[in-house]
């Protein structure tokens, strides 16, 4: 059976590989060819990487156009590869652009081909009309949910769709314990050990790192027991990350693929926006979150496409509530991380309550064998093929 899988971006390239590991459990005695757009993680697990996109990322309007041409070539390939070897099963993980060209080849070319969106795009978060959703919906045979309300809203909007749950929540299920964890990494019992999380995409070296690594340095001259550490999401980012690490004149250390370890050691996370929160939150860590675009993405937005969001966080997201702080743009200030970066490590009370909203949120992201599930429900899409 060959099945195509198209995603995009470090986390799509993570969530990829889990759910080959899935399908591949679930398909026992069955030959099974995977090709993708994709990266190493899901190379690692056998699929036959057709185009890398792990690198092809971006969030907002301005930001994007250095994107356009890769993202288009990336697209036409994956479609001749289609055309050429029409597969038995297409996934789709989130990457809206590729996959709303992908899908729609699939619809007009190949429509006797069963395409699944496994982790839609967050129309339902953002959309400002109806006209992606309802792409999305003409050419999906079936969604798979990972969050409650992405289900609600893409079933009222016509798709057939079962929620799955989060499959962060199987990822987590083997993190070390906070000791075993700060004895692997080295860290003193004592140290305030802090995750700094700047950038997965490009553009947040740019916008993000310096806010970010500014707070740092404010944070690191109040509590001289402080150690950061630094989980590096691509090898390209480690040149610019050391040397603003000079710049700043921060005590920190450069992780590499020990992300799981550094967020169970850990007292407190400063970190992006993204799927990151949620692995954050799974592992009962407090986090300040911080976001900035263009100021000429915001303008656009804000006065053109009249679009706001409630959070962006997938944490607050999840429970549509402040479970975390969280400062967008004008609001990501190093004087507004620093104070709710010391309020989260130094008042037990707020640390306390950022814990039990954690448990309320986490009853939303579902079950254990998140991936197992999904892999049944695609399964089942090829029962002549199994």
């Amino acid at each position: 059976m060959r099945i195509f899988i198209s995603t995009g971006e470090v986390s799509g390239d993570l969530q990829g590989s889990l759910l080959i590991q899935a399908i591949k459990r679930q398909s026992v005695g069955l030959t099974l060819e995977i090709v993708a757009l994709g990266g190493e993680k899901m190379a690692a697990q056998g699929a036959t990487i057709l185009g890398k996109t792990t690198g092809i990322g971006s969030m907002g309007l301005v930001e994007s156009l250095p994107y356009i041409f890769p993202t288009i070539q990336v697209q036409r390939q994956a479609i001749a590869f289609l055309q050429q070897y029409p597969p038995d099963l297409v996934i789709l993980i989130d990457y809206m652009g590729p996959n709303l060209g992908i899908g729609t080849y699939m619809q007009k070319h190949l429509p006797q081909v069963p395409v699944v969106y496994y982790i839609a795009p967050q129309e339902w978060v953002w959309s400002i009309g109806l006209r992606n959703t309802s792409r999305i919906v003409s050419f999906t045979d079936k969604l798979l949910a990972i969050f409650p309300e992405e289900a609600r809203y893409f079933r009222e909007n016509g798709a057939q769709v079962q929620w799955v749950g989060h499959p962060l929540v199987d990822r987590m299920q083997d993190a070390p314990s906070r000791s075993l964890a700060r004895a692997k990494l080295q860290i003193p019992p004592a140290q305030k050990a802090i995750a700094l999380l700047p950038a997965s995409r490009h553009q947040e070296l740019k916008y993000l790192l310096p806010v970010i690594f500014q707070a740092a340095q404010t944070i690191q001259a109040q509590l001289p027991e402080v150690h950061f550490w630094i989980p590096l999401s691509l090898e390209a980012y480690r040149q610019p990350i050391e040397a603003a690490i000079q710049r700043y004149g921060l005590r920190a250390t450069i992780l590499c693929d020990q992300q799981k370890e550094l967020f169970a050691a850990a007292d407190l996370a400063i970190t992006k926006s993204g799927t990151v929160n949620l692995e954050l939150a799974l592992l009962n860590l407090p986090q300040v979150v911080v976001y900035r675009l263009n100021p000429l993405t915001v303008w656009i937005a804000r006065n053109i496409l009249k679009g706001s969001i409630p959070f962006a966080s997938p944490v607050n997201l999840v429970v549509m509530k402040p479970i975390v702080p969280e400062f967008l743009q004008e609001q990501a200030t190093p004087e507004n991380i620093v104070q709710a970066s010391l309020e989260l490590l130094l008042n037990p009370e707020r640390r306390q309550q950022t814990l039990a909203d954690y448990t309320q949120m986490r009853q939303l992201l579902g079950e254990v064998g998140v991936c197992d599930r999904a892999a049944a429900e695609i399964l089942q899409m090829l029962p002549a093929k199994v």
